[in-house]
């Protein structure tokens, strides 16, 4: 992509906002190996993608202080943070001050510890005792925590899935939806949007490369990511049924080393899906 496509998708993005009202951020683990070269130069580089809403966490390697007035100075807004499951099983009040060090009001989680590909009703509900536990406190602090399934959670169990044992008896927490991961592990991310309305508040955007069969591991190569739009995802059907059910932020994910030339051509996809 040249300089100056860049810069005019860049410019209508900010002009724009968001898309469909909602609006669109990154996860920060997308420029994880940018980060490890230049912090202050990686949020820049976000800020100028016109992003203001990001999804992090971690400070890589400067203090929160320095860390927060470099965010305040890129425009940019920390809105859900990550927690291990460790910390939300033993010492969920670590999550709840670092959301408020962030000035955050979602705390995710992302993996559920398991050994190798061992993973059953067991250990789905142990899981969810925790996220119930681990939620109700963060409710009490007006945090809202979200799991965020990595695909082996879509096992066969009973009539459904080990995702509907955890989805019907989450009382306390919600869950962050990665259509990726979702649609890997042999999911329909968007008749899952459908199936529970009430209980996906973030989602994570990321596109499969066509082609690729998923499998119930959590595991793939990072490759397979590719530009929204161009993949075997129904994005554009995610988006709009994100607008029906009030998802108030979609966060983009790329995991691919194609990143820094990814992320502004995803951004033009969702730009053209709210053209009439």
């Amino acid at each position: 992509m040249t300089m100056k496509k860049q810069l005019s998708i860049i410019v209508l993005f900010l002009f724009y906002g968001s898309i469909f009202g909602q609006e669109v951020g990154l996860q920060l683990y997308s420029l994880r190996n940018q980060f490890k070269n230049h912090v202050p130069a990686t949020l820049k580089t976000i800020s100028d993608w016109g992003i203001t809403k990001i999804e992090g966490g971690g400070t890589y390697g400067m203090s929160k202080e320095d860390f927060n007035k470099l965010l305040s100075e890129n425009n940019l807004d920390v809105v859900s943070v990550g927690a291990s499951f460790d910390d939300l099983e033993n010492d969920p009040e670590k999550a709840v001050q670092n959301a408020r060090d962030f000035g955050a009001k979602y705390v995710m989680c992302a993996w559920i510890p398991h050994d190798d590909n061992k993973f059953d009703l067991e250990e789905i509900k142990h899981a969810t005792e925790v996220f119930n536990r681990g939620g109700k406190l963060l409710k009490e602090n007006g945090l809202t925590l979200a799991y965020h399934p990595h695909g082996y959670e879509f096992r066969p169990y009973e009539d459904g899935t080990l995702f509907d044992y955890m989805a019907k008896n989450a009382t306390d927490f919600t869950f962050e939806l990665d259509v990726y991961w979702a649609q890997h592990g042999g999911a329909d991310p968007l008749a899952l949007m459908k199936k529970y309305p009430s209980k996906i508040t973030l989602l994570h955007l990321k596109d499969m490369e066509k082609g690729i069969e998923g499998n119930n591991t959590g595991h793939e190569d990072v490759e397979t990511n590719v530009v929204l739009g161009t993949g075997q995802i129904d994005i554009a059907g995610v988006v709009a049924e994100a607008k029906k059910l009030g998802i108030e932020y979609m966060f983009i994910e790329d995991e691919s080393s194609r990143v820094l030339e990814q992320v502004p051509e995803s951004l033009s996809y969702l730009e053209k899906l709210k053209q009439p």
